[in-house]
């Protein structure tokens, strides 16, 4: 397996180019499916979108690049260049060539749990919808009972039989639909079957993530009836069908998050681009009561490193709160601020597994349930860690990039699943990683 090795304590400085968000472009990816054909740009270079190709191959989408790729590191019969190239289109048109096609297999759907994204449209679309039960990272339970439950009430049949969720319909009907927590997937996997259900659907305590209103702005240019884009109480009309059209990805608030916070560590005058600030009130927020300085200009932030950071607490919460995809990123700061933090976790209940790993290097860390109570004032040194999921990785890379001596971050298929070309980026603004090759990952 790959891992990188980093040498820690060179200062930041250049320009760095936000990707295209992973967690936009998926849902958007698995739309395909409810026909009319897609034109998509800015679709980042990473393994979770290569597997949603792969997924909807099988389904009967196919993909066509639509900006040139180098021949030699592109796979030509699907148009999806291997993991290891710069061959990476980045524009894509899909087309649906079959509408028989219903099974999303267990091999590809353990590696991402994103792949529940396709039962919704499939249902919409071809009546029926063979999925199996989804894997990830191992960060607490997500449960597909909302997305099945508001399925049946729209008038779907299900049954979970071998690890599979077997679902059909002679056709789905909208009716209001009353989620018990905001969750992101289940609001989206939602919408999109009511695009195409007869009548109307109202989701109740929908999600108001920003890559739900991107997935609703990109359903729309096809012909989608939405309305309550970003609130909490959405409602879609169904269409009998939807058109093609062009749409562009938005910009990855996580990674831009991610770079801010390697800014705030060890930037010199750090200029992050393709930022939508808009979709970061309450990571700047929080930077700020730690002491962070930076100017926002025409979808640009620059910062530089806080001198003596402060102690802050933070609590995720669906958004507009403190996403919990930023919380393992904040930890290194507060672990060389002057004076205590804390942190509670309440949107997943076991994504603390970094934790043990930051504390090998030196921070001082305890974990009592769902907080975090980070001491500060640490120190840190270069370690040997091990990610466990995605957004850990990304945590564990800031923190040897602040410590001293040098670190080996192993198992980084995991931030692959999230971060294009994360290593590169890193390299060109000054910091002092590289990716050594291992056997190759099933």
């Amino acid at each position: 397996m790959d891992r990188f090795h980093i040498v820690g304590g060179s200062p930041l400085r250049g320009e760095v180019i936000v990707s295209g968000s992973k967690n936009s472009a998926l849902p958007i990816l698995f739309s395909a499916l409810l026909g009319g054909g897609l034109e998509i740009s800015n679709i980042p270079s990473l393994r979770d979108i290569r597997t949603a190709f792969s997924l909807l191959s099988q389904l009967g989408i196919r993909a066509d690049p639509l900006v040139s790729a180098d021949p030699e590191k592109t796979d030509l019969t699907q148009g999806i260049p291997s993991h290891k190239n710069d061959g990476w289109p980045g524009k894509y048109r899909l087309l649906e060539e079959s509408i028989e096609a219903h099974e999303a297999p267990y091999d590809l759907v353990r590696t991402m749990r994103a792949s529940i994204l396709c039962l919704g449209p499939l249902l919409a679309r071809r009546k029926r919808g063979r999925v199996s039960l989804p894997g990830g990272c191992l960060i607490g339970a997500r449960p597909v009972d909302i997305h099945l439950n508001a399925f049946v009430r729209m008038g779907a049949k299900i049954s979970i039989d071998h690890g599979y969720i077997d679902a059909h319909t002679n056709g789905l009907t909208g009716c209001d639909i009353h989620l018990p927590y905001p969750t992101v997937t289940g609001t989206e996997n939602i919408m999109m079957a009511a695009t195409l259900a007869r009548g109307t659907t109202r989701i109740f305590n929908a999600a108001q993530e920003p890559e739900v209103s991107d997935l609703a702005f990109s359903l729309i240019a096809r012909g989608a009836r939405i309305e309550g884009i970003g609130t909490s109480s959405i409602k879609i009309t169904g269409v009998d069908s939807l058109l093609e059209a062009p749409y562009t990805v938005m910009s990855d608030r996580i990674e831009a998050g991610t770079f801010l916070v390697a800014g705030a560590l060890l930037g010199e005058d750090l200029m992050i681009r393709n930022v939508d600030v808009s979709c970061l009130d309450s990571l700047l927020g929080t930077l700020r009561d730690m002491g962070a300085d930076f100017q926002e200009k025409n979808g640009s932030v620059s910062i530089s490193r806080i001198r003596k950071p402060r102690g802050t607490s933070a609590r995720t919460e669906p958004y507009p709160g403190f996403p919990t995809d930023m919380q393992a990123q904040i930890l290194p700061l507060m672990a060389i601020a002057e004076g205590p933090s804390t942190v509670v976790e309440t949107v997943f209940e076991n994504r603390f597994t970094h934790v043990m790993e930051m504390n090998r290097m030196g921070a001082n860390i305890d974990i009592h349930g769902s907080r975090a109570f980070v001491r500060g004032g640490a120190s840190l040194e270069g370690a040997s860690v091990m990610a466990s999921d995605l957004r850990a990785s990304a945590g564990l890379v800031l923190a040897a990039l602040i410590a001293k001596g040098e670190s080996e971050i192993q198992r980084v298929y995991h931030i692959d699943r999230g971060y294009e070309k994360i290593e590169t980026k890193l390299e060109s603004i000054g910091a002092r990683i590289k990716r050594v090759r291992g056997e190759e990952i099933s």
